[in-house]
């Protein structure tokens, strides 16, 4: 009784910073469709007549809350490509006369989300933004990502509200989110676990032995999936998150959720279903209660196929208020064909391995 969600919204992610190629482009998948298509569909269930759900605005920010997580140089430059209506940075990250107002509105929007969980305001929340941030570091934008909307709220808490305890970061977005771990690789009040698609053929970013530095030694966790992985062995990595998140014991959770493992997803390779995101979501709020009173906020990060994500949104918050959710008839597929058990288990007991001298973990 008197549960409260708060779910961070503005119309502006739904008209602005619009890609300026056409589809398949890869720019043209960050686009406003993404949140046309949640927003319709929260409509139309009738999500926001809930009682139990808050809508929250993002807060309104400076350049002064930027550049604690990006350099002055990076701003401006941002500042400049806007201006003009057009630039492309990097390899991925197209900027138009909107991108600086919205990626700071987005920023905004993750802070809102976290302080009115910190707050008490709500018990949980998400914070449904764009453009995504996980990628973004201090002076280069990347992987669709502007600012790292995550990191920029943790240093904002640590740095305008005193908020020196204990944080958890899971990322369970198809992609590794490096920007995030590269803020707090060092850092040993804030835990990184990361679980992502990950190229065992070429190597890539996110490897299991990236287990952070100094201080920070053991916070920085990765659980690579391999390509084709289903609801079937997706979980697999709760096994190490649960103890290390009750031996850890955050005083707040933060989810940076992406929707792109969804079998549907342009620009993903695994094979998942909104069934995880359900089971997951459960788990992990069941934990929360356990750990930190429930303080847990959701950030969107990634998710490009239009039917697909308002349905894992969906079964984001159907798990969040404690009801029933039944996955769409479109997903019914067999994908059984795609067993990664072996490989996952293998995955586990070696990453099992290396956290031994930094956490207890039965096996």
């Amino acid at each position: 009784m008197g549960k409260k969600i708060g779910i961070v919204v503005d119309d502006d992610f739904s008209s602005q910073h619009q890609p300026p190629y056409p589809r398949p482009t890869f720019f043209s998948y960050e686009s406003p469709l993404r949140m046309i298509s949640i927003m319709n569909y929260m409509n139309k269930l009738g999500i926001f007549n809930n009682e139990n759900i808050i809508k929250l605005s993002p807060k309104s920010i400076d350049d002064s809350t930027l550049k604690l997580a990006h350099s002055q140089y990076y701003i401006d430059l941002i500042k400049r490509f806007s201006e003009s209506g057009h630039g492309i940075l990097g390899d991925d990250v197209f900027i138009d006369k909107d991108s600086l107002a919205l990626a700071k509105k987005a920023v905004g929007g993750a802070i809102e989300a976290i302080e009115s969980v910190i707050d008490g305001k709500v018990n949980q929340s998400f914070a449904l933004i764009r453009p995504p941030g996980h990628h973004a570091s201090k002076d280069n934008a990347s992987g669709l990502c502007i600012f790292n909307n995550i990191a920029n709220s943790i240093l904002y808490l640590r740095e305008k509200r005193q908020f020196y305890k204990k944080i958890a970061i899971i990322d369970i977005d198809d992609h590794f989110g490096d920007g995030i771990s590269r803020y707090f690789y060092n850092d040993p009040n804030t835990l990184y676990f990361s679980v992502h698609e990950y190229d065992f053929l070429d190597g890539d970013l996110g490897y299991i032995t990236e287990l952070g530095e100094g201080n920070g030694l053991g916070r920085n966790i990765n659980f690579p999936l391999p390509i084709n992985t289903t609801d079937e062995d997706f979980l697999e990595f709760m096994d190490i998150l649960t103890p290390i998140l009750i031996n850890f014991n955050p005083d707040l959770i933060i989810c940076a959720i992406g929707f792109d493992m969804h079998f549907s997803d342009q620009i993903g390779n695994c094979l998942l279903t909104s069934k995880s995101y359900y089971q997951f979501t459960t788990q992990l709020l069941a934990l929360s209660e356990q750990i930190c009173e429930g303080k847990l906020s959701f950030i969107l990060e990634g998710g490009y196929n239009l039917i697909a994500l308002p349905i894992c949104v969906n079964a984001v918050i159907r798990a969040l208020l404690y009801e029933k959710f039944y996955t769409h008839r479109f997903e019914d597929i067999d994908f059984s064909n795609f067993n990664n058990k072996q490989k996952i288990i293998r995955i586990k007991n070696n990453l099992k391995n290396l956290l031994k001298d930094f956490w207890l973990i039965e096996y």
